[in-house]
């Protein structure tokens, strides 16, 4: 059974699986060498340091490879660490993923056939028929269903992406009736390909970074890629309609300055922007404000990428750990 660190006291006994978010080799002050690590699963993070053998386990793993772990938890300067005696890496197949990472509460089956459902109130075939070529990838579904949609700002758990592309797809439905001269297709089809290049942007089988691609190109630049290599198996796909499929997810961003190549110019481009700025804003406030504790105040902490407080209504004073956004990243969205 999977022990998490946050379940740890002192004293404990401890035998579970980890990951190994960083791995150094150091000195005692009688300059004996020792292993630290930084272990990781989806409750936090803890020291844990290898005293003896320490060149023939260390040969037995890696950083970010995810292994087994015997040894008994201490208090050091105020703070737990796991003395290691036994740590051998695993294989991946033995891994449950959603203990190493924070998960959806939402059931990713479910939402994924919920959006495949409102992709078939399609009735522009062209538009049509390219979803069914995304959907017969099972390649990109797989990431599709598992990635989150950024690293740090909204919707960053396992299946955030597609909790994202669901509920703005849901935002499209709702408000698009609101307003004449939509081409409805044409927004169901963009709100769902949207973010489609995160899948390749955002790595999360070790921890959630950016790939390589993903720092160099972005997920606007990946997502035209993937759109483009559909749109080749469609030879009798309209041109205008591609042109304007592929503005709408070039601009969903809004603003040069949020990474938009351009702003959006079209009725559709300009609801799928706001629609979808407001998915994430909302998502991002509500994690925050699910996470950190106010300390018996009426006002959150200062959020870095907001730029303000938020006010904290009386029946969320008393919720979970503080757990403090530290950075400011403009371009997710």
């Amino acid at each position: 059974m999977k022990t998490y660190l946050n379940e740890i006291k002192e004293n404990d006994q401890v035998d579970s699986l980890f990951l190994v978010r960083e791995k150094s080799f150091s000195l005692t002050k009688n300059g004996n060498p020792y292993l630290k690590l930084i272990l990781v699963d989806r409750s936090g993070g803890m020291e844990g340091r290898v005293w003896s053998s320490v060149d023939l386990l260390s040969a037995t793993f890696e950083k970010d490879d995810f292994v087994r772990v015997k040894g008994k938890a201490v208090s050091f300067q105020d703070h737990l660490q796991l003395n290691v005696t036994h740590v051998v890496r695993v294989e991946e197949e033995e891994i449950h993923i959603p203990d190493f990472f924070p998960t959806t509460e939402k059931d990713i089956d479910g939402m994924f056939q919920a959006l495949m459902e409102i992709g078939q109130q399609i009735r522009d075939p062209s538009l049509g028929q390219l979803l069914r070529l995304f959907w017969e990838d099972t390649s990109f579904v797989e990431k599709f269903k598992m990635a989150p949609a950024s690293t740090r700002l909204h919707h960053t758990y396992i299946g955030g992406l597609l909790e994202h592309t669901l509920s703005l797809t849901q935002l499209i439905l709702k408000n698009s009736g609101h307003y004449s001269g939509l081409n409805l297709d044409l927004l169901i089809a963009a709100s769902i390909l949207h973010d489609l290049g995160k899948v390749d942007e955002l790595s999360y089988r070790r921890s959630f970074e950016y790939s390589d691609e993903g720092r160099l190109l972005g997920h606007i630049i990946l997502g035209l890629e993937r759109l483009e290599n559909k749109l080749r198996q469609l030879a009798d796909f309209p041109k205008d309609l591609a042109v304007q499929l592929k503005h709408l997810l070039i601009s969903h961003h809004g603003q040069y300055q949020w990474g938009s190549p351009r702003k959006p110019m079209t009725l559709e481009a300009v609801m799928l922007h706001y629609l979808d700025n407001l998915d994430a804003k909302m998502n991002g406030i509500q994690q925050f404000l699910g996470k950190q504790s106010p300390e018996g105040s009426r006002f959150s902490r200062y959020h870095p990428f907001f730029d303000q407080y938020f006010y904290v209504p009386v029946h969320k004073i008393e919720m979970e750990p503080n757990n403090i956004i530290e950075e400011k990243e403009l371009e997710e969205e």
